[in-house]
């Protein structure tokens, strides 16, 4: 009974622990209704600007450049040179001696007095041709008799008259298709008197020369200029006599590039400005070879070296057989390298006396000058050549153009330009 009663009093005082401790609760904490408001306005928000680290910046110099790109050349103001033309005098190279039934006739083979031996095939006297010639004095002889060779007799009142004509008509020298000796006739008579014979002399031919017609120089990057005598100066008259030896010299700016040296790659005469035209006369050919005293037998050469930017040449007066004008155009191309480049098969200055020497001294470079003409193979140059007319001539600015001769070698950079010099009057030469 007593354990009864005591698990009932714990059972109550449990259940009374439980509302007092919910009492309690209740007033420490009372939950209230939400109170709903309007909403108010979203701020506006301006946005964030992140600063950014600049990346680049704008390049300054501590100091201003001063380069600036090359200007064209001015030219140069020519000095006066004391010049003098000298015309040439007739020369005393045909004699006649008149005999009682034949005309003697003597004829120098240098009838013009320039030193050129002319062809006894191309002197006719009338129809005959040479009977004679004496080797050692170098003289060609006509004996005929008064009334052969095309002879015509005129009875005048005092004498009679036999006259002859002496025929020159040049051929081309070898297979080049230029002259050096101009077309000449002189007129021989034989003037008897009706009593008794007498000799007769020559008789001086009337000459009359072409006029002169001046070139102005090119002054370009590029240049060919005719010079005197001496080499000093340019030439002030651009007239010319067969014989002559014109002075040629070729010359490259040098600006601001390492030193150059010039070649003067190949030349070619034509009687006008185009140097595809024909008749044209190349006396300079695969690269750099001087054909025209090989072709001619003439005295044309280069000279040595003076400068490396500088290459003189002389060529021998010439004319074309056949052509009247007597003017000449020469058109020559024209490459420059660094000094630092060999004298080799294509860069060389080569002339033939009594072989074929280099203007440079290395004149193992002119081993192939006696071939024909060699194209250079496995080259190509990708530059490109501007030309304009400029004071009678034209003249090359040229633009750098790049060369390889085989991968296991260094690129050789070249600078080439054509440049034409003319019209140059060539006049005949007058003989007696």
């Amino acid at each position: 009974m007593v354990m009864k009663c005591t698990a009932v009093c714990l059972v109550v005082l449990a259940l009374l622990g439980s509302l007092c401790d919910a009492q309690w609760t209740e007033g420490l904490y009372k939950p209230s209704r939400p109170k709903h408001q309007k909403p108010s306005p979203p701020n506006k928000q301006e946005p964030k600007v992140v600063p950014i680290d600049p990346q680049q910046s704008k390049q300054t110099f501590e100091a201003p450049l001063k380069w600036s790109y090359p200007v064209d050349p001015t030219p140069k103001p020519q000095p006066e040179v004391p010049f003098e033309l000298r015309y040439p005098v007739p020369a005393a190279s045909v004699a006649v001696e008149c005999r009682e039934k034949i005309a003697h006739v003597e004829v120098k083979r240098d009838m013009f007095g320039i030193g050129q031996l002319i062809n006894p095939n191309d002197l006719k006297l009338g129809e005959c041709s040479v009977t004679g010639e004496d080797s050692s004095a170098q003289v060609l002889i006509f004996q005929v008799e008064l009334h052969d060779c095309g002879s015509s007799l005129e009875m005048r009142e005092e004498s009679l008259v036999y006259t002859f004509t002496l025929n020159y008509n040049p051929g081309s020298l070898g297979e080049s298709g230029v002259v050096r000796t101009s077309k000449a006739v002189v007129i021989a008579e034989c003037h008897y008197p009706r009593k008794h014979n007498v000799s007769s002399g020559p008789i001086d031919p009337v000459w009359i020369p072409f006029s002169t017609v001046k070139v102005a120089e090119e002054f370009l990057y590029f240049t060919l200029t005719l010079m005197t005598d001496n080499w000093q100066n340019q030439r002030p008259s651009y007239q010319y006599f067969l014989g002559n030896i014109i002075n040629i010299e070729a010359a490259v700016m040098q600006y601001y590039h390492v030193p150059l040296r010039v070649y003067v790659h190949s030349c070619v005469a034509t009687l006008s400005p185009d140097p595809s035209s024909n008749p044209r006369y190349a006396f300079i050919e695969n690269h750099g070879c001087l054909l025209d005293a090989r072709i001619t037998g003439s005295s044309s050469r280069f000279l040595p070296r003076s400068a490396e930017n500088k290459l003189q040449f002389q060529l021998e007066a010439f004319r074309f057989q056949g052509a009247d004008s007597g003017l000449l155009y020469i058109t020559c191309h024209l490459k420059a390298t660094s000094t630092a480049v060999s004298i080799d098969g294509e860069h060389r200055a080569c002339s033939y006396i009594n072989g074929w020497k280099e203007a440079s001294g290395v004149d193992s470079a002119c081993a192939s000058c006696e071939s024909s003409k060699i194209e250079s193979s496995g080259t190509s140059s990708v530059g490109s050549t501007n030309s304009w007319v400029t004071g009678g001539g034209s003249s090359g600015l040229s633009t750098p153009g790049r060369k390889i001769r085989d991968v296991a070698q260094s690129e050789i950079l070249e600078w080439e330009g054509d440049v034409t010099l003319g019209p140059i009057p060539i006049h005949e030469r007058p003989v007696a």
